[in-house]
């Protein structure tokens, strides 16, 4: 499913116009990336998290030739299933049901 089709989908079960889903869609992502630049955790208790990882400076070994390479500090982000998003898929909980018109 791509992001129009979600769109699609959350305007479909909510009956909210799809050019609102969409808004709030792309608020979402703008919100999430700032705060997770920003080096705090962004949750959504339950089905998933988002959080910022600093990584250290390292030598790593090139495959090929084995020869050790200098790797700089970098930032990455990291995203966390909740524990029920987790039970839903693994098929411990009930899906929710979805309004299809």
């Amino acid at each position: 499913m791509n992001k129009s089709e979600l769109v699609a989908a959350i305007a479909t079960h909510t009956t909210v116009d799809r050019k609102q889903v969409a808004a709030v869609l792309d608020g979402l992502e703008d919100v999430v990336s700032v705060n997770v630049k920003k080096g705090e955790k962004v949750a959504l208790t339950g089905f998933v998290s988002f959080e910022r990882v600093d990584r250290k400076a390292r030598t790593a070994r090139n495959p090929q030739t084995g020869e050790p390479i200098k790797v700089k500090a970098s930032k990455a982000p990291r995203v966390s299933a909740g524990a029920t998003f987790k039970k839903v898929v693994n098929g411990q909980a009930p899906a929710p049901k979805l309004v299809t018109r």
